[in-house]
């Protein structure tokens, strides 16, 4: 069953090429650093505006989910009984957020430190490497959730992303 479309794949991809591109010329080739980080800007841009009028899958409103559900879905987890969901389970949206959110602020203090306001302001640039390796550790998390969702539902989420199907739902699945 066909899940996540083609704009969301390919942002998607593009996203882990320009995080993993900006993460490889941190200390040297600044001129692709710089590039590449607003490239990663503005991939999160356009994912941004896919969340609200893209297809069903790709709509924030679909997968983000309050604090009631969300913490509900923590507790299922942790007792091993969490359901299926078709598109992303409620710790999948919000994480999708928090990666998306983490992008747009390594990006913006990093062309914060390319300004005259902030050229060479140790402070701007420590933070601007905080929450790189925020954003590290925030990747670390969802691939080990990706893994663990993968083992549990026993489904092949990375496949499932490059070619955008899932199986079809079964009884106690969530769409």
């Amino acid at each position: 069953m066909k899940v996540w479309d083609l704009p969301v794949r390919a942002l998607h991809l593009a996203l882990i090429g320009a995080v993993a591109g900006a993460w490889l010329t941190t200390e040297k080739w600044t001129h692709w650093h710089d590039a590449i980080g607003y490239t990663a800007l503005a991939v999160v841009l356009m994912r941004l505006v896919w969340g609200v009028a893209g297809s069903a899958h790709a709509r924030f409103g679909q997968f983000v989910r309050g604090p009631r559900e969300t913490f509900g879905y923590l507790g299922a987890l942790l007792r091993g009984q969490a359901s299926r969901h078709l598109g992303h389970n409620p710790l999948g949206g919000w994480m999708v957020l928090l990666l998306l959110g983490c992008v747009l602020a390594v990006g913006g203090t990093g062309w914060l430190c390319t300004t005259d306001r902030y050229w060479g302001d140790e402070t701007m640039f420590a933070l601007h490497a905080g929450l790189a390796w925020t954003l590290v550790a925030l990747v670390a998390l969802h691939l080990g959730g990706v893994f663990a969702m993968s083992l549990r539902h026993r489904e092949n989420l990375v496949a499932a992303m490059l070619h955008g199907r899932k199986r079809e739902p079964h009884e106690g699945d969530v769409s």
